[in-house]
């Protein structure tokens, strides 16, 4: 007879989540944690050493592509006027404007610049006072450029910058709107690394190859740090990939010059 445990018609087997889930489950909670502060409740997280529950970390799959990639896609010869070249287009100003998301793209205002660059707090620490963080990106032609051909018009002080947005939108619709826009720009953005044949690039890609760009080219963890808005370096290490194989190779070669 075998003994092995047969699932039940209509019941699901348990099963366990990956350390990856756990985080990121965690993580939420130890948000509402920090924002509610419950009253008499003995807060949980912490270091293990101090008898505290320590989240444990995700394995952290980093995803950056090279400048010569994202040169490929800022070349690529999407129509003019379509989905496609639009997409690409908001991908690569998350991609200048120091990697930030698509949500805090689509909240940006024209209040928001100020003279030569554009200033906002991450919509991650806008509730929080003690955590609110404040990103100064300076616009560049690109930048300017994408708000150009983007952005609408006239572009008074109140208005949304991009037309994702509308003032008299729910927070359900504004969050509906967001990952409706974050899902035509992965859509649109696989068709053309795989027209490129390069490797997929998505909205979170363009963060990590913002701050990963910026590594290899010289900049100090602390200015990448500080564009990301982040609070202290190693999260933005958790940002940092792999230095290229070619880039290995050149160091590998210059411990000793090869004789022959």
């Amino acid at each position: 007879m075998d003994a092995t445990p047969k699932l039940i018609k209509g019941r699901k087997t348990a099963r366990s989540n990956s350390r990856t889930t756990i985080s990121i489950y965690l993580r939420n909670v130890r948000t509402v944690f920090n924002k509610v502060k419950p009253a008499g409740v003995i807060y949980p997280f912490g270091k293990s050493k101090n008898g505290l529950y320590a989240i444990p970390k995700g394995k952290n799959t980093k995803k950056a592509l090279t400048q010569a990639d994202v040169a490929k896609i800022a070349s690529y010869p999407a129509a003019k006027g379509t989905i496609e070249q639009k997409s690409r287009d908001y991908w690569l100003f998350s991609y200048f404007c120091n990697g930030i998301n698509i949500k805090d793209m689509a909240r940006l205002k024209f209040a928001n610049i100020k003279g030569e660059k554009i200033t906002l707090i991450r919509a991650k620490t806008a509730e929080s006072v003690d955590q609110e963080t404040t990103i100064d990106i300076m616009i560049t032609k690109q930048i300017g450029r994408i708000i150009d051909l983007h952005g609408n018009k006239p572009g008074t002080s109140d208005q949304y910058i991009f037309p994702i947005l509308t003032k008299d939108m729910t927070p359900g619709d504004e969050y509906r709107a967001i990952q409706q826009a974050v899902q035509t720009i992965n859509k649109n953005m696989t068709h053309i690394c795989s027209e490129l044949k390069i490797a997929r690039a998505t909205t979170y890609t363009a963060r990590h190859s913002f701050a990963t760009v910026l590594k290899r080219s010289g900049a100090s963890v602390e200015f990448i740090s500080e564009s990301l808005g982040h609070r202290n370096k190693q999260t933005t290490q958790n940002y940092l990939a792999n230095f290229e194989d070619e880039e290995k190779k050149k160091w590998a070669n210059m411990l000793l010059p090869d004789s022959d």
